[in-house]
């Protein structure tokens, strides 16, 4: 807005200045002492004009630097990683490699890529503990959760999903981006609860459940469905073959 405006007072001036007599040729007199008298005139009329014009033209030039100097700051639209990049940081001689790590590191802490031992379970789930989150409340029974959750066939792995294909994942398949249930109600598998027990708000484990309990979840309806054409083809393939499936559970709410 301040802008806008020192653009309009530019611009009347300019206008002020193009409409003023300063610009206009004064008539010549017929008699000399007309065109003395005339000249005088003139020469008056230039002097106030050409004082009105510094003045005005004062005007506009202090509202140029108060309007630049009460500009507000651009705003910042944001941390982009890929713009990081070019940045060089101070003692870093690999560039911009530390802000990138940093930027990173709030949406994927390194320790989710540490390559963790599997905890053997009796049941025979199996579970990784990849961040163990924060917090004093602890999934148990009787806990109401929200999780986001991402389940992978393990019989479909491939060189770019080494964890198998994921059938189902709470970004593409709920609402909000979760699931929310009371531990132990029947409404996911008891294997998959197990595996989950001891996380901490904020804490990401792997969860594998074996064929056998799968089978079971599947016929007891406790299994996650799929809403994209994709997952719901790999949910039926998968009772074809060993059904073994990888959750990946990310815990955002305990109660």
């Amino acid at each position: 807005m301040r802008f806008q405006t020192m653009i309009r007072l530019v611009t009347l001036g300019f206008f002020f200045l193009s409409s003023s007599h300063a610009f206009m040729v004064p008539s010549t007199a017929t008699t000399k002492g007309t065109a003395t008298t005339t000249a005088l005139s003139v020469s008056s009329s230039n002097d106030d004009q050409q004082n009105g014009r510094r003045h005005f033209l004062g005007l506009v030039a202090s509202s140029v630097v108060v309007a630049a100097a009460s500009a507000p700051p651009a705003a910042f639209a944001g941390i982009d990683p890929a713009a990081l990049k070019a940045l060089p940081v101070e003692g870093d001689v690999s560039g911009g490699a530390t802000r990138l790590r940093q930027v990173q590191a709030i949406n994927q802490p390194e320790s989710d890529n540490v390559d963790r031992p599997w905890e053997d379970l009796p049941s025979g789930v199996l579970y990784r503990e990849y961040r163990q989150g924060k917090g004093n409340a602890v999934v148990t029974k009787g806990s109401k959760v929200a999780v986001e959750m991402t389940i992978r066939c393990r019989s479909f792995a491939t060189a770019n999903e080494p964890g198998g294909l994921k059938y189902f994942n709470t970004k593409e398949d709920t609402t909000f981006n979760e699931l929310a249930w009371t531990i132990g109600d029947g409404t996911l598998p008891p294997g998959l609860e197990e595996g989950m027990e001891g996380m901490k708000k904020g804490g990401l484990r792997r969860i594998e459940l074996p064929s056998t309990q799968v089978f079971a979840a599947r016929k007891a309806a406790q299994l996650p469905l799929a809403t994209t054409k994709d997952g719901q083809r790999r949910f039926e393939q998968l009772f074809k073959t060993d059904a073994t499936l990888l959750f990946e559970v990310l815990v955002t709410r305990i109660k």
